[in-house]
C-alpha cells in the first residue's frame, strides 16, 4: 500500500477556505481554531504553523479576500454605474467579504488594524482613480474622491451586508432587487454628475 502524499499547498487553501467561513459567521473572538482545523480535515498545530495565531488568520483572509476584490473589480471613473453593478454583483456573489468587514469593525473599532498600511495603499489606488477621473473632468470633483469612494461602496455594499433591512424596507422580490439596484446606480450617478 502506497504511503499517502502530503500536499502543503492543498491544505493551507483548504485551512484558508475554513477559516473565511469560521471567521463570517462568527468574527475574530468567536472563531475557533478547532472548528477550522475539523472543516479543514487538518491538524490544527498545522493552522499557527502555516498561518499563526487566530488574529493572524484573521488578518491574512481579510487581506486576501480584499485583493481577490480589488483584482476583480478596479474602479473605473469611466463607468461609474457599471462599476456599481459589477461591486453589487460581486457583493452579493461573496457576502462574506462584507461579514469579515463588519466583525473587523467590532473587534478594532478605530484602533489601528495588523495589515493597515497596506489596506490604506489598496485605498489609495482606488481613490487615486476617482481622483483621475475628477480631473479628467469624467465625474464631478464636487465631493473629495475619498469620501467618494467611501459613499459609493457603502452604496454597493449595503444591500448585501444587512439582506434583512433590505427585505423589510424595500421588499425581497427579483422585482425589488431590480428596482434598488436601479436606485443605487441613480445615486452613485447623481453623486458624481458634472
Amino acid at each position: 500500500m502506497a504511503a499517502k502524499v502530503r500536499d502543503p499547498e492543498a491544505t493551507k487553501a483548504r485551512i484558508f477556505e475554513a477559516a473565511v467561513g469560521e471567521f463570517a459567521r462568527y468574527g475574530i473572538a468567536g472563531a475557533r481554531i478547532d472548528r477550522i482545523a475539523t472543516e479543514a480535515k487538518a491538524n490544527k498545530q498545522l493552522i499557527y504553523a502555516y498561518f499563526g495565531n487566530k488574529a493572524e488568520l484573521f488578518a491574512r483572509v481579510l487581506e486576501k479576500r480584499m485583493l481577490d476584490l480589488a483584482i476583480a473589480l478596479p474602479v473605473d471613473g469611466d463607468d461609474i454605474e457599471g462599476w456599481m453593478d459589477r461591486l453589487m454583483d460581486y457583493h452579493a456573489a461573496h457576502p462574506e467579504l462584507l461579514r469579515l468587514l463588519f466583525w473587523e469593525g467590532i473587534e478594532y473599532d478605530t484602533a489601528e488594524l495588523p495589515d493597515e498600511a497596506e489596506r490604506r495603499q489598496h485605498y489609495a489606488r482606488k481613490v487615486a482613480a476617482l481622483a483621475d477621473a475628477q480631473a479628467r473632468g469624467v465625474i464631478s470633483a464636487d465631493i473629495p474622491p475619498n469620501d467618494l469612494l467611501f459613499m459609493l461602496v457603502a452604496l454597493a455594499g449595503w444591500s448585501t451586508a444587512v439582506p434583512q433591512m433590505r427585505r423589510i424596507l424595500v421588499g425581497g422580490e427579483d422585482t425589488d432587487n431590480e428596482r434598488v439596484r436601479a436606485s443605487v446606480r441613480a445615486a452613485a450617478r447623481r453623486l458624481t454628475a458634472r
